[in-house]
């Protein structure tokens, strides 16, 4: 199956541009784009290794731990993304897995999140059958679980679990009824090939993610790789339109690195497929155009956010 992937992915660039362009015309007003907030609920402290994360606690990284937030602040920041025009609102925990000590801070951000009129979505790292569970049964609506990059590549940038332990992560979310978000990291070093086999293992799961994060690689200071050479822009490109041809129902996120890419390339990740993003000015411990940028943006190709969608509306 890869080599489905492989034939789109290194097609002459416009004509995977006008192939990606017509499978996301079929599946999806071009125009729209979703808008979610991502908020970190407990920064720093994480015991994983992840090469390129400045919030482990493993590789270098200077970042301090933080609490995990109270519920009230999380509301009042969820408020402050609804009125600002997100329609998800995504929480993320720097940790290996929750414990349980923390699930009902955990379940009661996701039901008052859901409160609000919002599209709930957890990133919380590995979990068990338990706790997947008590997401579903506090209305938890997507999970964020990336599996980062090719099975091949990855024990070069994680060694603390594997990718299987992703894939089964993926599995008992899918099981529970929750919907999946998995993307990866392009810029880390890898081949186009790693690329190619991380987008057709995504597309190959029993159902692809609902939605597919593609992060461009923002080196953060004291990891690992801080000084890794930079991805030509067209890589990206290409990510996006072959994850757009291979998954056409999927929500493909033009997620981190943002703030490092011209409005030319952000307009060609568009164009290639792109149809959601993250809005407000941090991700995490990241940059991010700010509210501004993403105005003057949208102002000048024409785009608008999508609106919420209505109960029962296809995810």
């Amino acid at each position: 199956m890869q080599r489905r992937a492989q034939d789109i992915y290194t097609l002459p660039l416009m004509d995977l541009l006008f192939r990606a362009q017509t499978v996301h015309r079929e599946n999806f007003d071009p125009n729209r784009i979703q808008c979610a907030k991502l908020l970190s609920i407990k920064t720093g402290g994480c015991a994983e290794d992840c090469s390129y994360c400045a919030q482990s606690a493993r590789n270098g990284s200077k970042l301090s731990a933080s609490k995990l937030m109270e519920v009230q602040k999380v509301l009042a920041e969820a408020q402050k993304a609804k009125a600002s025009g997100a329609t998800r609102y995504c929480m993320g925990a720097a940790w290996r897995s929750p414990k349980e000590r923390d699930m009902p801070t955990v379940l009661a951000m996701v039901e008052g999140v859901k409160a609000l009129g919002l599209e709930t979505c957890m990133t919380l790292g590995m979990l068990d059958d338990s706790q997947v569970v008590q997401l579903k049964t506090a209305g938890l609506d997507y999970y964020n679980h990336n599996i980062d990059t090719s099975e091949s590549f990855y024990p070069s940038v994680i060694s603390t679990h594997s990718f299987a332990d992703r894939l089964d992560t993926l599995d008992r979310v899918r099981a529970a009824g929750i919907n999946v978000c998995s993307g990866g990291i392009v810029g880390l070093g890898e081949a186009a090939e790693d690329r190619i086999s991380m987008i057709q293992t995504l597309a190959d799961l029993p159902e692809p993610p609902q939605s597919v994060p593609i992060n461009m690689l923002m080196p953060m200071a004291d990891t690992p790789l801080a000084n890794v050479a930079p991805l030509d822009p067209i890589e990206m490109v290409r990510t996006i339109a072959t994850a757009r041809i291979l998954m056409p129902k999927s929500y493909v996120r033009l997620s981190a690195g943002r703030s490092a890419m011209s409005d030319e390339l952000q307009a060609m990740c568009f164009f290639a497929g792109a149809n959601s993003i993250f809005v407000g000015d941090t991700l995490l411990t990241a940059e991010n155009p700010d509210d501004s940028a993403d105005a003057r943006l949208f102002a000048k190709l024409g785009l608008q956010p999508e609106a919420p969608r209505r109960c029962g509306d296809a995810a």
